[in-house]
């Protein structure tokens, strides 16, 4: 805020557009210099003296820079001023009508300070509404309607402008914020054209028709810029008037986007101008800033190129990184798989091991009770007796053909030449029968208690051996 009485004057001049200096003191004064309650008081009342006072501003120089926040947080736009017949046929309030009205200038700005305090709030909570809702993809779902306030002031100028000048002449004005559109010539590396229209401006209708609908013109800003307008009625177009400085209507500009949020302005067309003229001072400024644009053009594109070569050899180091990765997977598999098989077949030899050392101890111990048995059959049996009257002799045949002769006492049982048998070493087989040739008789477990007298066999028998299957 200014600190000095002229600061202030100045400050209050630039913001309300009002041109005389000593009315700009005497509503100050009326409000104790409080620059915030002047300023609403004039913006906010329709009877504020601005609309007399605008068509008497002087032409200044264009600020090299403005930022773009500050476009954003200044005052709601003026009120429509009066036809311009009205004020051809109404004379300028004296000094003394504009002391009598300040108090109610006071009354009626502290008011519209709150409903102006109102108004950005709820525009700033729709602008963030409307822009995270086209983040998240229900924007488009919501219609036409529902757009956001900046994009839709911007679509209704378009339609006004079409509508009183004729749909399709005149450049392309996009319908968008003015954020938006400067992104937009950031992305297509073009200068953004802005124009600020004041509809009761006396030079508007013939600026717009016969300059920015001129075929040449349009098609010049067309070919070489993003096209953005507003009016000075709504509250964007009022706040880019207020950041570009403009003084004087029509009112064009030049501008690009710098760095931290700010605009840098190129070029103010301030003023009535001929087609002629437009094309010339625009020539100078594309070709002035021709170089700028292209070297930015070859960065974003290298960049790009840059990115894109990354982004190939990140994906060609994940191929390839995947690829290491699956042969190492697949070599962990198949030694994992060796392993098991390994593993398998030392189990397999050692269960085959254990099954050979079982049945080598298992064999050993039959055997071994083949032999104990043998060892007792043979002491159950006794000595051979000698020949004699009471000896019966007893010839047996093998299966594999071997024979064996013994004498026994004839009231020996038929169980003792089974003894005989298994205490030999010449049959593997357990179960077996003693049978006689001629005539065939088999002498099984229901003969084994009898004599071999009553088995008949007394004096001499021969006998062979049948193996039980």
């Amino acid at each position: 805020m200014a600190e000095t009485v002229d600061d202030k004057v100045s400050y209050f001049q630039a913001v309300t557009g009002i041109s005389d200096p000593d009315l700009c003191t005497e509503i100050l004064a009326a409000h104790n210099w409080d620059l915030q309650v002047a300023v609403s008081s004039i913006t906010a009342n329709p009877s504020s003296p601005t609309a007399t006072a605008s068509a008497s501003t002087s032409l200044r120089e264009p600020a090299p820079s403005a930022p773009l926040a500050d476009a954003e947080f200044v005052a709601p736009p003026p009120p429509m001023p009066p036809p311009l017949q009205q004020q051809q046929q109404q004379q300028p309030p004296g000094i003394a009508w504009k002391l009598v009205t300040l108090p109610f200038y006071v009354v009626s700005g502290g008011v519209g300070l709150v409903a102006g305090t109102f108004r950005l709030g709820a525009w700033v909570a729709g602008g963030v509404l409307s822009r995270s809702l086209s983040l998240l993809g229900l924007a488009g779902q919501a219609g036409g309607d529902h757009l956001p306030p900046s994009a839709a002031e911007a679509a209704d100028f378009v339609a006004e402008f079409e509508r009183e000048f004729g749909s399709g002449r005149g450049p392309r004005f996009v319908a968008e914020g003015f954020a938006d559109a400067l992104q937009r010539a950031q992305r297509e590396f073009k200068l953004l054209f802005v124009y600020l229209h004041s509809p009761d401006h006396p030079d508007t209708p013939a600026f717009c028709g016969g300059c920015l609908c001129a075929e040449p013109v349009a098609a010049f800003i067309d070919e070489n810029f993003v096209a953005w307008g507003g009016s000075i009625r709504r509250t964007e177009g009022f706040k880019m008037s207020n950041s570009l400085n403009a003084s004087r209507f029509p009112f064009c500009a030049v501008v690009m986007a710098s760095t931290n949020q700010r605009i840098v302005l190129l070029q103010q067309v301030e003023g009535p101008k001929s087609p002629e003229e437009m094309i010339t001072i625009l020539q100078r400024v594309v070709e002035e800033y021709a170089t700028s644009l292209v070297a930015a053009r070859i960065e974003a594109e290298e960049r790009l190129n840059n990115q894109r070569l990354r982004e190939e050899q990140d994906a060609a180091y994940r191929a390839a990184l995947e690829a290491d990765q699956a042969r190492e997977r697949e070599r962990l598999e198949e030694l994992e798989r060796r392993e098991r098989e390994a593993a398998e077949a030392e189990r397999k030899r050692k269960e085959e091991e254990e099954a050979l050392a079982r049945a080598a101890q298992e064999a050993a111990e039959k055997e071994a009770a083949l032999a104990r048995r043998r060892q007792e059959k043979a002491m159950a049996l006794g000595a051979e007796p000698e020949k004699g009257p009471g000896i019966t002799r007893v010839l047996i045949r093998f299966p594999t053909g071997e024979r064996k002769e013994r004498r026994f006492h004839s009231s020996a049982t038929v169980t003792s030449l089974y003894d005989y048998v298994d205490s030999l070493d010449c049959l593997k087989a357990e179960k077996y029968s003693l049978v006689s040739n001629f005539p065939r008789v088999a002498y099984g477990p229901e003969k084994h208690s009898m004599t071999l007298e009553e088995a008949g066999l007394h004096p001499q028998a021969s006998l062979f051996i049948e193996i039980e299957q």
